[in-house]
């Protein structure tokens, strides 16, 4: 696990620096928040690294209580287009939601919202009908089968916890699931050639005290804005805006959504979390993660050949 966690810091980082496995990640976060890169930008930075020895973000439900299966996107601020609910014939009963004699039940998104393109719609409506007629016994939910949730679904992973890494050159997000890593380089333009793959192509700058991210380059296989499984197409655009509020406590994301081939209007989202104590703790998604009960879940990622 060290050496996972080390490559996805491992960098230069300013006064020349070198982070190369977790113990060095604190060492290396303080040593590039003092150093001169950072300094250029006026104290406008928020701190949203977190030390992987004391504490990290866990994700938080509208009451502050920690978020489960359930608790989706909060509702963005007044006069923008949310995000889409469930469907209201299947109301969604959560973890957190449950008492004597309540079921949670599977996630089945809205796919009449007048916001959604006619193949978007169906492929929602296909989706909701694989489970209702026993196709399936569960529908896909990517971080629980083990891919990336993409971007931004991944932001609403529940239970383990979110790292950011914050270099000069890059920043990263490190989710304690499977140690996946979203890398959001530091500069004012994308790439000539964006090849669509799970997290796209993230580029980010910090203004007002807010790290603002835009993404492109989604790959659509198998990835979704949220637990309803709503679809986005390859123009699909990203501008997530994280931001520190209660004096750091808490973190922030409002998100929004632009694709033309998808969706009718923008969409935006909230979410948030705040700072949970203790150390990185790994989690391998797959072991113990297979199909027991013979519900024709949707298989697990499987590598066809080996890396080297």
């Amino acid at each position: 696990m060290m050496s996972l966690f080390g490559a996805a810091v491992r960098g230069t980082c300013a006064r020349g620096v070198r982070c190369i496995s977790l113990f060095a990640v604190s060492a290396c976060i303080t040593a590039c928040a003092d150093g001169s890169a950072f300094a250029q930008t006026g104290g406008k930075i928020p701190e949203l690294a977190a030390n992987p020895s004391v504490w990290a973000w866990v994700r938080i439900r509208a009451d502050g209580r920690n978020a489960l299966f359930g608790d989706g996107w909060l509702d963005p601020p007044a006069g923008l287009r949310g995000p889409i609910r469930n469907h209201p014939d299947h109301p969604v009963q959560g973890n957190v939601d449950r008492g004597p004699g309540r079921q949670v039940t599977l996630a089945f998104g809205n796919y009449r919202d007048p916001i959604l393109k006619p193949w978007a719609a169906e492929q929602m409506r296909l989706s909701n009908e694989e489970v209702l007629s026993d196709k399936r016994g569960m529908p896909f939910l990517a971080t629980s089968r083990c891919y990336p949730g993409g971007v931004p679904g991944q932001l609403l992973w529940t239970t383990e916890r979110l790292f950011f890494i914050q270099d000069p050159k890059m920043v990263h997000m490190v989710w304690e699931r499977d140690s996946l890593s979203r890398r959001i380089y530091m500069t004012d333009k994308h790439s000539a050639d964006v090849k669509p793959s799970w997290f796209g192509e993230s580029i980010g700058r910090y203004e007002n005290s807010e790290l603002i991210v835009d993404t492109i380059g989604l790959s659509t296989k198998l990835s979704f804005l949220d637990m309803f499984r709503t679809p986005h197409s390859e123009k699909a655009h990203v501008t997530e805006r994280f931001k520190l509020t209660a004096g750091g406590k808490f973190l922030e994301a409002l998100v929004k959504v632009e694709d033309e081939d998808a969706f009718n209007e923008p969409m935006y989202m909230m979410t948030r979390w705040r700072k949970q104590a203790g150390p990185w703790q790994e989690f391998i998604c797959a072991e113990n993660n297979g199909d027991r009960f013979e519900h024709n879940l949707f298989p697990l990622p499987e590598a066809k050949q080996p890396d080297f």
